[in-house]
């Protein structure tokens, strides 16, 4: 009995012996002139506490741009994107390059893709009267504004019937930077089929037979410094 304990005594300690050495060629021993442990919070510049320049190995990471600063080849992607919306030179295109400059995550095509969804989904939305979809896309002075001619409609007795066909074409038309805010307008061209039935259920507008072309303008905006990336309607101009 006392052999096989002095056996597993002889196993355990060239065990042990085992891990220690493993752990000591992996962690290393302290010889005095170990780097001190880096505070992520404390300012540096290309110089160490010494005095001493770094070393070469050492590569530095990019600082954080500030709001506006855009690398050299950001901002000649960003002309790219722009110079597709609206020509070199023009208003249009240098209050664009502005909203980008504040704003890098901008992309003018991105964004008349999204106005573009958006526009099929408020307007399907308000011919329901769907109010619950409609709050998040709106302002709350343009979303008062449907809430009220969707209770004008319901007090009554309306019903709006409506087929979103498409849109022919939908392209920016004016865009600014107010403080943090930017605004871009937008110029939609769309086909519908809608009718309106009354109380009785007999048609007082529109024809389920005939498309409509129906020119809009709206304007989205959307303040850049928050982290919130959505845009709200805040305004709307029918071009008829």
């Amino acid at each position: 009995m006392n052999e096989l304990f002095d056996i597993y005594n002889i196993i355990f300690l060239v065990l042990a012996v085992a891990v220690f050495l493993r752990l000591r060629s992996v962690l290393g021993r302290r010889t005095g002139n170990e780097r001190q442990p880096v505070d992520p919070y404390q300012a540096r510049d290309n110089a160490d506490a010494s005095g001493a320049t770094r070393p070469d190995n050492v590569v530095s990471l990019p600082s954080a741009k500030q709001p506006g600063e855009l690398s050299s080849e950001q901002s000649a992607e960003a002309a790219e994107r722009i110079a597709r919306i609206a020509p070199a030179g023009s208003s249009l295109n240098e209050q664009l390059t502005a909203i980008v400059a504040s704003d890098p995550s901008f992309d003018p095509e991105h964004f008349v893709t999204g106005a573009r969804a958006a526009y099929e989904m408020i307007v399907t939305a308000f011919a329901e009267g769907d109010r619950k979809n409609l709050k998040p896309l709106l302002s709350r002075e343009v979303f008062e504004g449907f809430d009220t001619a969707i209770a004008d409609r319901e007090s009554r007795g309306e019903k709006v019937e409506s087929t979103f066909v498409g849109i022919e074409k939908a392209e920016i038309v004016d865009a600014s930077l107010k403080g943090p805010t930017a605004h871009v307008t937008v110029r939609f061209r769309s086909e519908l089929i809608s009718l309106t039935r009354g109380r009785d259920g007999t048609v007082v507008e529109g024809d389920a037979n005939k498309v409509v072309e129906v020119v809009d303008i709206w304007t989205f905006a959307r303040d850049i410094s928050s982290r919130d990336p959505n845009w709200k309607l805040v305004a709307t101009e029918s071009a008829d």
